[in-house]
């Protein structure tokens, strides 16, 4: 089983971000509206007073990768939904200490509840995640024929900045009309 060298905080922002953009009260990507801003917040701060805010996330980045899965599912692709296994794994057992530091993220919870704006990669580089030299390369991906993907060049193995890449060109979706970004790793197939 191969470990990943990802950075996770790295991954869960960007997953946040874009989760977060896609709402309906947003790009209209998946059906949720304002899980992860105020109105989620207020929803389920009740039942979950301490951990909400995680809460929030797990919902809405489920309903994400269910709908990018609806929309386009390559057999051998890899999204910021669905990274290999291993990764998955690491990210999962990663939950727990982000839990033990609430305190920690609330300032990144409360930016990402008032998100606004329409140009992804804009708002991607102003939470410090997506560089002026990674903007450039973003901009020249392009979907496919069909509207449905956003093809991101292949690796040789996962790395930050592929994943940098794989929220990054959900910019090139449209109101209500994603374009999932995808990868395959070379020899994958």
């Amino acid at each position: 089983m191969a470990e990943h060298k990802i950075e996770l905080d790295h991954l869960f922002k960007l997953r946040l971000v874009v989760a977060r953009f896609g709402e309906m009260d947003m790009a209209k990507w998946w059906n949720t509206r304002s899980m992860l801003g105020p109105y989620g917040a207020k929803t389920l701060v009740r039942g979950f007073p301490k951990t909400h805010r995680f809460s929030q996330a797990r919902v809405v980045f489920s309903v994400a990768r269910h709908r990018c899965r609806e929309v386009y599912d390559h057999p051998h692709g890899i999204t910021l939904w669905d990274m290999p296994a291993e990764l998955e794994d690491q990210f999962e057992s990663n939950w727990h200490q982000w839990l033990e530091d609430l305190d920690g993220w609330e300032p990144f919870f409360k930016e990402i509840e008032s998100l606004t704006g329409e140009d992804l990669l804009a708002i991607l580089e102003s939470f410090n995640l997506l560089g002026a030299e990674k903007v450039g390369i973003a901009r020249k991906l392009r979907r496919s024929a069909e509207g449905r993907s956003v093809a991101i060049p292949e690796q040789d193995q996962l790395n930050d900045d592929q994943i940098t890449m794989l929220a990054a060109g959900f910019f090139r979706g449209e109101p209500g009309k994603p374009a999932i970004p995808y990868s395959t790793m070379k020899g994958a197939i």
